[in-house]
């Protein structure tokens, strides 16, 4: 049986971002395939919107994209009123990719590009 490992997602997968108004859509999309299950499992609704919430996040929607394998989530109120309200540095909200790959999940070792010891 695979050694599973707590890590965060930019160990397993890669994030882009984009925003439309007060909204920021994020792509998940991991290295290897067979990851995308444990990822559905483990990066829901719930604790994306709860990373968000200090940024005003009032709910999140998971599109499941099986095909590519990737899901895209859409982040409502995240962008602190949008492009022309907002005085906020990143108005696009290119950054918050990041903060999603903050969170930690678990993996087997071998899905991890850097496993702990």
């Amino acid at each position: 049986m695979d050694r599973t490992v707590t890590v965060r997602l930019h160990e397993v997968a890669h994030a882009r971002t984009g925003d439309k108004g007060n909204r920021v859509n994020v792509s998940l999309i991991p290295y290897v395939e067979e990851a995308y299950p444990l990822l559905l499992e483990q990066v829901t609704e719930k604790k994306v919107l709860a990373l968000y919430q200090h940024k005003g996040a009032s709910g999140v929607t998971r599109y499941e994209l099986p095909n590519l394998p990737a899901m895209n989530f859409v982040i409502d109120d995240a962008l602190e009123g949008g492009v022309n309200s907002s005085l906020n540095l990143d108005m696009h909200g290119k950054t918050l990719s990041y903060l999603l790959l903050t969170m930690e999940v678990e993996v087997p070792a071998k899905f991890a590009l850097h496993p702990p010891d």
